[in-house]
């Protein structure tokens, strides 16, 4: 089935100096030929803090249908027969590709259908037909695509459509999963990318056109059922110094909705190179040093910033305030603590063990000299519990931790989920009940799907009376530590 182009494709006359490209300028015809692409397959997680949630939090399913398929342990989604055209002047791509993806969680109310993905190089996005609220939206982008020669482990974007669509506006911007498009099977009458005089995507670097320009892109027919994009990775050194890296980290969505809802009445704030995500979301905490020996599958990092929490303001003077500062990460064979500097009413006490992690796999795994471990479980500890003046019990599950951190200096950290405000923002209460930056305190939250930015936090629309006692609860016991700290 021929690509549905959301515009045509347009060639202008390109014109090259000398001595940028040692050759005189080229004219090419805007009608340049097409070639006929089929047997190609596209694979994407669309987000793995999202697909995270879903099965999480949300107690959602993924039901693949129609020929998409999804890899184990809650793995990334692959469309299969895609079909399409390659213009062998301007080296793009156009492809559409079989297959279905249900998302559905009757807990968080939400069903949503994407059908019909295509991936346009020349675009450099992926589209899909959105059925959600049983409203069915064809050719929406989903995501902004960095097109390589190759097409495989290609970065990827979220739109501002993705983030409609996915019930998270911070998703807007933020970093989808890689993206991989290679061609898995060859029909009669579609050249064999495997050719030696076979094209690339993108521009040749030659100002005159090679033979191979009537052939096919250069992904070459994978043995494998699934690419493995990291094989092309550079390795990096086995031990040594960190120079550079982010942490994101919620503490717990619950307690940032606690402390500037109507109950406490207060306000967020990060500092000294820590921001907090736009709509009251988690933090990031930046500038990491440290070591990590990537045999032993160590590390150990400090991260640069600090978060303050203030609430239950009498007379100028806040009950609660709680300051977090000079964050550490340790990880050994996958398991670790994540410790802090903790200032409660002006008393404070170095390097608290706040959690517990445990990250999904033991190994650390450096890709262009930076390693990145995602959804990392926090549960609180005793002291934890004893920082946060018993609010929270030892063993309660906090918001999960992100973190990379670059071996050398010239690596390229990650962009991030493009949840970061910036510096000292702040989140203030709403006297009307609900909390500012858009989550409110009510039972559903007024959007379905909706979750924290980190993608498995409890969304706010999960909390329910039960938790809205639990807050109050809370309250209660700050003010008592409060009263019992004036009296002594």
């Amino acid at each position: 089935m021929p690509v549905r182009r959301r515009r045509a494709i347009a060639i202008a006359a390109s014109v090259a100096t000398a001595a940028a490209l040692g050759a005189t300028a080229l004219a090419t015809s805007a009608s340049a030929a097409e070639v006929p692409l089929s047997g190609y397959e596209l694979t994407w997680g669309i987000k793995q803090s999202y697909r995270t949630y879903v099965t999480g939090m949300a107690r959602g399913t993924f039901t693949p249908a129609d020929g998409a398929t999804q890899a184990a342990d809650n793995g990334a989604f692959t469309f299969t027969e895609g079909t399409g055209t390659y213009d062998s002047t301007a080296h793009t791509v156009g492809l559409a590709f079989k297959g279905s993806l249900k998302i559905a969680s009757q807990l968080h109310g939400f069903e949503i259908t994407l059908a019909d993905v295509k991936f346009d190089s020349a675009a450099a996005e992926i589209t899909a037909d959105v059925t959600k609220s049983g409203t069915t939206t064809d050719d929406v982008p989903l995501a902004k695509v960095t097109v390589t020669q190759a097409m495989t482990d290609m970065t990827t974007t979220l739109t501002k459509e993705a983030a409609d669509v996915f019930g998270s506006a911070s998703y807007e911007g933020a970093a989808g999963d890689p993206l991989t498009v290679v061609q898995k099977t060859t029909t009669s009458g579609t050249p064999d990318p495997s050719d030696s005089t076979s094209a690339s995507v993108g521009p040749s670097d030659s100002t005159t056109p090679s033979p191979a320009d009537s052939e096919t892109p250069s992904p070459a027919t994978s043995d494998s059922t699934s690419p493995s994009p990291a094989a092309s990775a550079s390795v990096a050194a086995t031990k040594g110094d960190i120079v550079d890296g982010e942490l994101g980290w919620g503490v717990k969505e619950s307690f940032r909705t606690y402390v500037v809802g109507s109950v406490a009445g207060g306000k967020i704030a990060a500092s000294d190179g820590a921001t907090q995500a736009t709509g009251n979301g988690p933090f990031t905490f930046t500038g990491a040093t440290g070591t990590y020996d990537t045999d032993a599958d160590t590390l150990a990092a400090s991260f640069e910033g600090a978060v303050n929490f203030k609430g239950h303001e009498m007379n100028g003077t806040y009950a609660l305030d709680l300051t977090l500062s000079d964050l550490k990460a340790t990880l050994e064979d996958g398991t670790g603590e994540l410790t802090a500097d903790v200032t409660s009413l002006g008393e404070k006490s170095e390097d608290v063990v706040l959690a517990d992690l445990e990250a999904d796999s033991a190994d650390l795994t450096a890709k262009s000299d930076v390693i990145t471990v995602d959804d990392i479980s926090a549960t609180l500890t005793a002291a934890g519990a004893e920082a946060f003046s018993g609010y929270y019990e030892k063993g309660t599950e906090l918001d999960p931790v992100d973190l990379s951190v670059a071996l050398s200096a010239d690596a390229e950290l990650p962009s991030g989920d493009g949840e970061s405000g910036s510096s000292g923002s702040t989140a203030t209460a709403d006297t009307s009940g609900s909390t500012s930056g858009g989550v409110t305190g009510s039972t559903t939250g007024g959007v379905s799907g909706a979750l924290a930015s980190t993608g498995s936090g409890t969304p706010v629309a999960a909390l329910g009376a039960a938790a809205a006692v639990t807050v109050a609860a809370g309250a209660g016991v700050v003010f008592a530590m409060r009263r019992r700290r004036t009296a002594e």
